[in-house]
């Protein structure tokens, strides 16, 4: 267990904790205080780091995703469509339902673009209360953006399944679905935090500041 430990970057008890709760197969009992290991145990530890401590998502989720891996019976897509509503999960909850005008919006941008989405994708919902909360606070002006945002949205996405689709084996591609949704929205949130800055920098230059001056900097 000690050397799972070192390997995986894991702490026993978290280990012990992620074992209890079905995330991590137990080792192989070779003796009433030992255990044998290999490198799936490994393997299996840094997908478990990744997806909560990087992808935000509770145990719970986490282990509603690995479940749906390990069934090798199931579509891709219905492996994707678990991963979705997981990641949907680590975002901030609203209680109430976005309002009806929210919604029609979100359908319409749907229907005039000629996708195929399912009633409840959970996409559908978070959208509207974003658009929702815009309304309430009077930044109606930020609703003309909709449409790049859609734009945008489908260059990750088709980058997203390209990524899949590269995948050699049906394991490794739906490892890839599942990190692949995951973390990709840290990742772009990580990556559009960056090109906001070099846009600002354009639209908005600091006077007498260097060309390379970072954000962080511009503060006397």
């Amino acid at each position: 267990m000690s050397e799972l430990s070192e390997r995986s970057g894991l702490p026993v008890a978290s280990i012990k904790y992620y074992q209890r709760e079905g995330l991590v197969p137990f080792g192989e009992h070779t003796s009433a205080n030992q255990s044998q290991y290999d490198e799936t145990h490994v393997e299996r530890l840094r997908l478990v780091r990744a997806l909560i401590e990087v992808g935000g998502l509770s145990v719970a989720s986490a282990k509603a995703v690995l479940g749906a891996m390990d069934r090798t019976e199931l579509p891709l897509d219905t492996v994707f469509g678990i991963a979705q509503r997981a990641a949907s999960k680590s975002l901030p909850a609203v209680e109430d339902e976005p309002s009806a005008r929210a919604t029609q919006r979100i359908t319409d941008l749907v229907s005039e673009r000629g996708w195929r989405v399912g009633e409840y994708n959970p996409g559908r919902t978070i959208a509207a209360r974003v658009l929702e909360t815009y309304e309430a606070l009077g930044l109606t002006h930020i609703l003309d953006t909709l449409p790049a945002y859609a734009d945008a949205a489908v260059i990750v996405a088709s980058a997203d399944l390209a990524a899949v689709g590269d995948a050699a084996q049906r394991e490794a591609m739906t490892e890839t679905v599942v990190v692949g949704t995951v973390l990709g929205d840290a990742l772009f949130a990580g990556l559009r935090r960056i090109a906001q800055e070099h846009i600002s920098h354009a639209l908005y230059p600091v006077p007498n500041a260097a060309p390379d001056t970072d954000c962080e900097n511009t503060e006397s």
